[in-house]
């Protein structure tokens, strides 16, 4: 079985981070999977895990705070408790005033999905008095005044608060950078319906709307606009790891 990363990748430091975390996806092939998203995000953003000053400022995040001082993959943002599931993020960027999570998703918005819930555990006095507008949004949900269809807001929410707890422990403002491919087709072929991708971007930016005023700021851009911003770098390594994305993983 050929390797998930892509060779000049820090591959030891991207093993490293993916044993420590939960679900297996190294040690039982699911990265190797033609439709892994977290073999796309960890490639796309392995190649800064030694390098987070060559971070291009991301895309509608460029009042970030700019260069990046750490990157991360698969790292953990933990809620204000002890025990329990928490939530884990695809990608982290930080700079020197933003924790940026990155949430990447490939072929997930077009599957068919069950409806996602809360716990109990979510409606605990512990997000402050600026989330306000992810709590009304997780109220709209649970009641069924809310529904996406393919957008995960149920995840996305609770990456919210686990991130405005990271972020707050270490005194810097977050970001909730939504990242999402939008494939033409399946690794079998057959078409991504159009309609799918449609409703996935209307979603995304209903879903940015509903959250503005949070304490944690929304972003969203999709591949195809992180890998143009690769691409149009001074930096021929960075052009070079675009293509190869691309090539590789095919996320447009």
């Amino acid at each position: 079985m050929s390797s998930p990363f892509l060779p000049y990748l820090p591959i030891k430091l991207i093993e490293a981070a993916f044993r420590n975390a939960p679900g297996s996806e190294l040690s039982s092939g699911k990265l190797s999977s033609p439709e892994s998203s977290a073999a796309l995000a960890a490639n796309t953003f392995g190649l800064f895990l030694n390098r987070p000053q060559d971070v291009p400022p991301l895309p509608n995040a460029e009042d970030c705070g700019w260069p990046a001082i750490d990157v991360g993959i698969e790292v953990c943002c933990r809620f204000p408790w002890p025990g329990g599931t928490h939530p884990w993020l695809d990608a982290c960027v930080e700079t020197s005033s933003h924790i940026i999570g990155i949430e990447s998703k490939r072929y997930e918005p077009f599957r068919t999905k069950g409806q996602g819930k809360f716990s109990k555990a979510y409606w605990r006095d512990v997000w402050g008095d600026c989330m306000q507008p992810f709590e009304r949004l997780r109220d709209d949900i649970s009641s069924g005044t809310a529904e996406f269809e393919r957008l995960d807001a149920v995840q996305l929410i609770k990456h919210a608060f686990g991130l405005r707890t990271q972020a707050t422990r270490r005194g810097k403002r977050p970001v909730l950078f939504y990242l999402y491919a939008e494939p033409q087709s399946w690794p079998n072929g057959n078409a991504v319906a159009a309609d799918a991708r449609t409703v996935h971007r209307a979603e995304t930016v209903e879903f940015a709307g509903r959250v503005a005023s949070a304490e944690v700021s929304f972003r969203h851009c999709t591949y195809r606009q992180l890998l143009d911003v690769f691409r149009s770098s001074p930096s021929p390594k960075l052009m070079q790891h675009a293509d190869e994305i691309r090539r590789r993983f095919s996320p447009l």
